[in-house]
């Protein structure tokens, strides 16, 4: 994946030699002392300390030699044996939709729709007359018990309702890929019985043909008018509330998984003014024609001291499983009825490739069931094939049931499989329900067999779909374990460095940013996190109570907790 790059403390002892000299312009403006520090870099190297200059590496080995380089200004980190690894790189996830998290009801630890309802009903108490209620990451399949009555296991809107009678309420399941909504808000987007599905998309309906309340996949977007009118969240206070969390949770570097040309605009100006210091890796999401008449001028590499770029494209070729939308190759076993959604058409999907090889950029695709998978892969390697050799990297974001023929594709093909550790136990345990026995073991989150056919893959948690931290998603990757004790086919693991990789230099290169970070060599960006746990090493049930002890980003301290 990466070439043979000589060991960085062989480079180390000239830079120490300046410093020794006495020269005041060779002083680091960071030194970490007294750690296990994994470079993670070709070699193996481990070192007990590093030094950082003008946001770069300048040196890795022994205390005794790092100490050379500390001068009156330098920041000097004990680390007391903590571990230090390269800057965690969130492989996908949803940069601004993590700062509106905070802003709106948390979901995701229900234990039931009747939990759902009592929040909304405290959240009508204290909110304006005909103001919006949101909220997000309620999943019928984790909740103890189903709602009486339901549709696939999803409520009827009345109980919702009888709470919030003037008050629109939309919530949005935990994947992304639906929303509920409250008879009030169906009334104001001008939804009933005899409202059409769009393509792509399903209104659930009850026996009657009425709306129960449930949006699958491109329905969701009929409810736009309920949120027409509800007052915005200031975009800056968003993107500081994400920065903030992931800093919190050990984070440097961030794909964000589609973006908008207004959100790119407003990251610059953040980067201009000094407030943005996250790393962002952004994929843009926008249909063809917008494409086409913005990729050239928005394409950018490095932007504000390696903060931004903007050289990837996002589509979605179908929907999530937890909500039926995954696009399969045969029926759901739980819904015989359907074999899930293809949410942007194919032509869609081809035009969009064309204009990633035409601008130079990398194509990321969301596909989650088998044939959205295998419709993905056909299309990248037609558009190769087209193109003629080069190093594309396109992207299969999620990858996460393929069926058994189209595993080796991945590393025949060329094609990257970002996936997040987190999901597989989070939905291992109704995975067999909705996909039988046979496709899950053969295809669900094949980690072992996409690394042992050549593929590469890189790391993530999807947030807010699953929260950013990246110690749950390396647990997950590492264990198989799921919350209810249980392991998701135990053979599919990775090996704790397989999984260190996959959220470092994996990532970098899932970027075409591996000469800049993903492992801690000299010349590369000092993007530093600090664990209080040797995860390496420690017994895997004591993994999950890793804290972050520090996050670096440049050599500049971005955040310090408990260790």
């Amino acid at each position: 994946m990466t070439r043979q790059r000589t060991p960085t403390y062989l480079l180390a002892p000239a830079l120490l030699f300046a410093a020794a000299c006495g020269s005041d312009s060779e002083a680091a403006d960071l030194v970490l002392l007294d750690g296990r520090i994994v470079t993670v870099d070709d070699a193996g190297t481990e070192v007990t300390a590093l030094a950082a200059r003008d946001g770069r590496i300048v040196a890795l080995g022994s205390d005794d030699d790092v100490r050379g380089l500390i001068g009156p200004d330098t920041e000097v980190m004990e680390l007391d044996g903590a571990l230090a690894i390269p800057g965690l790189i969130e492989g996908h996830a949803h940069y601004m939709r993590v700062g509106q998290s905070k802003l709106e009801l948390n979901l995701m630890a229900v234990a039931n729709w009747d939990e759902v309802v009592a929040m909304v009903e405290a959240a009508v108490a204290e909110a304006e007359p005909g103001q919006l209620i949101t909220g997000r990451g309620w999943h019928q399949e984790k909740w103890d018990r189903r709602p009486e009555p339901n549709v696939d296991g999803l409520p009827y809107h009345a109980s919702l309702s009888a709470v919030s009678p003037d008050n629109p309420v939309l919530l949005t399941h935990a994947s992304g890929h639906a929303t509920y909504a409250n008879a009030r808000a169906m009334e104001i987007s001008g939804i009933d019985a005899s409202t059409a599905d769009p393509e792509g998309g399903e209104i659930v309906r009850d026996p009657s043909g009425n709306p129960v309340g449930a949006f699958r996949e491109t329905a969701s977007g009929l409810l736009s008018p309920a949120r027409q009118g509800a007052a915005s969240p200031d975009p800056r206070r968003v993107a500081l509330l994400a920065q903030e969390e992931a800093f919190s949770k050990g984070i440097t570097s961030f794909h964000d998984a589609g973006a908008g040309w207004n959100t790119v605009d407003l990251w610059k100006e953040m980067i201009d003014e000094g407030s943005l210091k996250i790393r962002i890796y952004s994929m843009i999401r926008a249909s063809p024609v917008s494409l086409a008449e913005n990729l050239a001028g928005y394409r950018v590499i490095g932007y504000g001291d390696d903060r931004l770029t903007v050289r990837s494209i996002k589509v979605s070729i179908d929907g999530a499983l937890g909500s039926h939308g995954a696009w399969l190759l045969q029926p759901y076993d739980d819904l015989p009825g359907s074999a899930g959604l293809n949410t942007t058409p194919l032509e869609d999907v081809i035009e969009t490739a064309r204009l990633a090889m035409e601008y130079d950029y990398q194509f990321n695709v969301h596909a989650i069931g088998d044939r959205g998978n295998r419709e993905t892969l056909d299309i990248f390697e037609q558009a190769y094939a087209e193109a003629g050799p080069g190093d594309y990297r396109w992207r299969i974001e999620h990858a996460q049931h393929l069926h058994p023929d189209d595993i080796p594709r991945f590393a025949e093909i060329g094609v990257i499989a970002s996936m997040q550790g987190v999901h597989a136990t989070s939905d291992g345990p109704w995975i067999e329900a909705k996909l039988g026995m046979q496709r899950s073991e053969e295809g669900a989150y094949v980690w072992r067999r996409l690394i042992d056919s050549g593929g590469t893959i890189m790391n993530g948690t999807d947030a807010p779909v699953e929260d950013v931290d990246p110690i749950a998603s390396y647990f997950a990757t590492v264990s198989r374990r799921m919350a209810n004790g249980g392991v998701l086919f135990a053979e599919q693991r990775m090996t704790r460095m397989e999984a260190l990789r996959s959220y470092t230099i994996n990532a970098a290169y899932g970027a075409f940013e591996e000469d800049l970070k993903g492992t801690l060599e000299v010349g590369k960006l000092a993007d530093v996190t600090v664990l209080s746990q040797d995860i390496l090493s420690i017994d895997e049930d004591r993994i999950p109570e890793t804290e972050i002890v520090a996050t670096i980003v440049g050599g500049e301290l971005v955040y310090r907790g408990g260790k």
